[in-house]
């Protein structure tokens, strides 16, 4: 689909409209210019600003269709804000025609970006009122009522779960990327690196993570400054040896202040294939018990295609090795609209989790990202269509309601199929909370190793930094002592001067 917007002129328009369009196209182009197309799909929009006002109308000659939008317009404001004034209603009437012309409606609005829920919560941090909350989110956004109470409900459940959610700012949480996989798959982007062939990549990835979190944890032991959670991710975190993974918690303990009275400390051992009894004595023998073991689907021939080596009785066989070694928390993602996969298949996975009962859940929906295998070669992987993605997604919820199952966090994509959203569910109190944390975006995250991402969040102010090291172990092995400096004077910048309470040493 080839469309034309004319009237607005700017270009500073065409990036938010052709994000609104890629939600109704698959392969479309957008171009904000004064030239018709006669082989495109022409719209014209206008923008009036009166007094206290802004008006936009949209409208096509092929077919004759129509929309427009007026809201209150706040004349002292800077370029920018006007500019984003501007950009809302030019967003409504183009969302309005598109709906009109496809006959799909879009759940979540004019929202393009990944974390919706932190729209409500800024609005209860300003102390709104929940109805007025509503109303704001369906009038500027033109979120559905069926996605508010989704957000209501999680929002509920993230502050139940952290009650000072809101005055959190002063701790940090702690991700540690490791970035090896027995293989890739084929939908992922995060980094892995096959780990066969790989052993002394591994060992020199180690040594630099090792100085990350010794440095990392001796300033946060001079600031005084407490840790929250701490997330083992990658890749997977299981990959490498017992004996590496005992250094490497043994490392965590000895540099890191007060890892006793850190609330959570997770790994994600998500390839079954990478569990074994010795690994688990090890995550035992450090007091960690949340775990990830994801299936992602229970379907061999699905596991196949997206290229987990793996099978599906593994995964139930080692789900309950899991639980025989002690892991008392654990969760299972599985993803909606994988390659031939459509609601049966998704039934059968849902009952096949019934019989584990994980701690939690988390439903993904299938994302077509940039640099993923499946992306790259799309034509060779069938998925289902735009209705029975939802009706997937219906199901899931649904499945997860009746099982006693709450959602805590949500979060979109780009290229997600339906338009729809990833959801973590769990059995009330068993909720990750590094999970809020990082989707809320609440507190300084600070990334340690290959591929990790840091965001920085000033207490004061609520802007947020981000610094990531690099994605390859090469890369990383190079220059991890100046990656390590410039995440301290990141922090040095945000942190002020305190006197250190006791540690552990």
């Amino acid at each position: 689909m080839n469309i034309i917007v004319r009237g607005i002129q700017d270009k500073r328009y065409e990036r938010n409209l052709q994000l609104i369009a890629d939600l109704f196209f698959e392969d479309s182009t957008l171009a904000v210019t004064e030239e018709k197309d006669t082989d495109a799909f022409n719209i014209i929009i206008k923008v009036e600003i009166g007094q206290g006002t802004i008006y936009a109308n949209a409208s096509t000659e092929e077919p004759k269709l129509s929309a427009s939008r007026t809201a209150n317009y706040i004349s002292k404001s800077t370029e920018k804000e006007s500019f984003r004034q501007n950009k809302n209603v030019v967003s409504h009437v183009f969302l309005s025609i598109l709906q009109q012309y496809t006959g799909m409606i879009q759940k979540w609005g004019v929202l393009t970006g990944i974390r919706p829920t932190k729209l409500m919560h800024k609005q209860r941090m300003n102390g709104a009122p929940a109805q007025e909350t509503r109303t704001h989110l369906k009038e500027q956004y033109l979120i559905t009522d069926e996605k508010i109470n989704l957000m209501e409900e999680i929002v509920d459940r993230q502050l139940t779960m952290i009650p000072d959610l809101y005055k959190i700012q002063d701790e940090v949480s702690i991700y540690i990327g490791i970035p090896f996989c027995p293989t890739k798959c084929a939908y992922c982007t995060f980094p892995a690196f096959a780990i066969q062939g790989k052993l002394g990549k591994v060992s020199s990835f180690l040594a630099g993570l090792h100085y990350e979190i010794q440095e990392t944890g001796r300033w946060l032991k001079e600031r005084g400054v407490k840790i929250t959670t701490i997330y083992f991710g990658g890749g997977t975190p299981t990959a490498i040896t017992a004996e590496e993974m005992d250094a490497l918690y043994e490392e965590m303990y000895r540099s890191f202040p007060d890892v006793e009275q850190v609330r959570e400390v997770t790994v994600e051992a998500g390839r079954p294939d990478t569990i074994f009894p010795d690994k688990l004595e090890v995550l035992k023998k450090w007091n960690i018990d949340r775990i990830s073991i994801n299936p992602q689907s229970y379907t061999d021939e699905t596991l196949k295609a997206i290229g987990r080596h793996h099978t599906v009785q593994e995964t139930i066989d080692k789900f309950h090795l899991s639980r025989k070694h002690g892991m008392n928390n654990i969760n299972m993602d599985l993803i909606i609209g994988l390659p031939n996969e459509g609601l049966a298949e998704l039934q059968h996975s849902l009952n096949e989790t019934e019989k584990l009962m994980p701690e939690s859940v988390t439903v993904h929906t299938l994302s077509f990202k940039r640099a993923s295998q499946m992306t790259l070669n799309r034509e060779k992987y069938k998925v289902a269509e735009r209705d029975e993605v939802e009706k997937m997604m219906d199901l899931a919820q649904k499945w997860n309601k009746d099982h006693g199952y709450v959602p805590y966090y949500l979060y979109r994509q780009k290229n997600i199929l339906g338009n729809l959203e990833n959801v973590g569910y769990a059995k009330p109190g068993e909720e990750s909370l590094y999970n809020i944390l990082i989707m809320e975006e609440v507190q300084t995250i600070i990334g340690l190793g290959c591929g990790a991402a840091s965001k920085f969040i000033d207490p004061e102010t609520g802007k947020i930094t981000h610094f990531a090291n690099p994605k390859d172990p090469k890369s990383y092995n190079e220059g991890f002592i100046d990656y390590t400096r410039k995440k301290i004077e990141h922090l040095e910048t945000i942190f002020p001067q305190k006197k250190p309470e006791s540690t552990h040493m």
